[in-house]
């Protein structure tokens, strides 16, 4: 039982990453090295903990994407 439990959360955590890799995709930063994006993220991470409007003004951003994807 212990091992199906591992199993399905490394299965859970291995999906979580491919969705995520697939964000970067999406926003059209495949090619931009790796250090660049994870500057980037801690950047963006420093700046909404300092700054609400910054997390509305992001969230509409993606969710325009997300919605113009069946277009």
């Amino acid at each position: 039982m212990a091992r199906t439990t591992t199993s399905d959360a490394r299965k859970k955590d291995t999906r979580e990453k491919i969705e995520l890799g697939g964000l970067i995709v999406k926003a059209g930063l495949r090619f931009e090295k790796r250090a660049l994006l994870l500057g980037a993220l801690i950047d963006l991470q420093r700046r909404l903990n300092s700054d609400g409007h910054e997390r509305s003004r992001l969230t509409a951003i993606g969710a325009e994407v997300f919605g113009n994807e069946g277009e």
